[in-house]
């Protein structure tokens, strides 16, 4: 016992769960007299609404809070099934045209003369120090007593 509820474009059909004839419409706008399980608003706003049918004694309500849009294309699943496909497939081609033309380059690139001679590498000493930044050793103060911080 639920609503159904359909959506197509602007338009909202509602589908009470009563089966009896005889069934009143309720909204927010007021009543309505029609005698059909369903209810059809043609131009939705996407305004929540409270709505409820009633048939004798018996009422169901229900609280639509329905987006609609007028310039929206409704997909069926075969379609967007088929879109995402193509773009994984599309996808996958780029990838493995870009692994055959890099595999290339990096072949090439090692076929050619070496510039220089493949020997033992040799062990560079260390680099010599910049005597603007040598650590203050002890009696060699003097050199930077004249620096002294500012204060801000």
């Amino acid at each position: 016992e639920e609503f159904l509820v359909e959506i197509s474009g602007t338009t909202v059909t509602i589908t009470c769960p009563l089966a009896e004839g005889n069934i009143k419409w309720e909204g927010t706008g007021g009543t309505t007299g029609t005698e059909e399980r369903k209810y059809i608003i043609k131009d939705h706003n996407s305004s929540p609404a409270n709505l409820s049918c009633s048939s004798g004694s018996e009422k169901h309500e229900l609280y639509l809070n329905a987006r609609v849009c007028a310039n929206c294309e409704e997909l069926n699943a075969l379609t967007v099934t088929g879109i995402i496909a193509a773009d994984l497939l599309i996808t996958l081609g780029v990838l493995i045209l870009v692994y055959y033309f890099s595999k290339d380059r990096k072949g090439k690139a090692n076929m050619s003369p070496a510039s220089r001679p493949r020997g033992q590498k040799m062990q560079r000493p260390p680099p010599v120090p910049n005597p603007d930044y040598e650590p203050i050793r002890k009696g060699q103060r003097e050199v930077y007593a004249g620096l002294e911080s500012r204060g801000f």
